[in-house]
C-alpha cells in the first residue's frame, strides 16, 4: 500500500501543477488580450492633426553674366566648335560676344550646351 499512496500523492501533485499551469496560461492570455485591445485603440487616430503644407520654393533663375557666357563658349571653341560658336553669336545679332544683349545670355548658354552633342 505504501507504493500506491506514493503514486496517488504524485498524481495529486501533478494535478495541482497542471491547474497552476492552466491558471498561469489564463493570466497570460488575459494580458495578451488586453494588450491587443490597447494596440487597436492606439492605432485609431483620435483626431487628425492637419499637416503643415509648405509652399514649394520657387527657384530663382540664374542670372548669367558676360563672363559665364564667355566661359561656356570658350570651352566649346577649344573643343573644336569655333565655327558653331561664331554662328551662335551671329544668331543672336552680334559679330562678337560683347554685342549680344545680356537678356539673351541664358538662351545662348542653353544652345551652347547642346553644341557638339548632336
Amino acid at each position: 500500500m505504501n507504493k500506491v499512496t506514493e503514486l496517488l500523492d504524485a498524481v495529486a501533485h501533478v494535478i495541482t501543477n497542471v491547474r497552476n499551469l492552466a491558471d498561469s496560461l489564463q493570466v497570460v492570455a488575459d494580458v495578451l488580450t488586453d494588450m491587443k485591445s490597447v494596440e487597436v485603440t492606439e492605432s485609431q487616430p483620435v483626431e487628425q492633426i492637419p499637416e503643415k503644407t509648405s509652399k514649394p520654393k520657387k527657384k530663382k533663375a540664374k542670372v548669367y553674366t558676360l563672363e559665364d557666357v564667355r566661359g561656356v563658349l570658350a570651352e566649346k571653341s577649344q573643343n573644336g566648335l569655333t565655327s558653331e560658336v561664331k554662328g551662335l553669336i551671329a544668331k543672336f545679332g552680334g559679330s562678337k560676344l560683347s554685342d549680344i544683349d545680356p537678356s539673351n545670355y541664358e538662351a545662348i548658354i542653353k544652345e551652347a550646351e547642346v553644341l557638339g552633342n548632336e
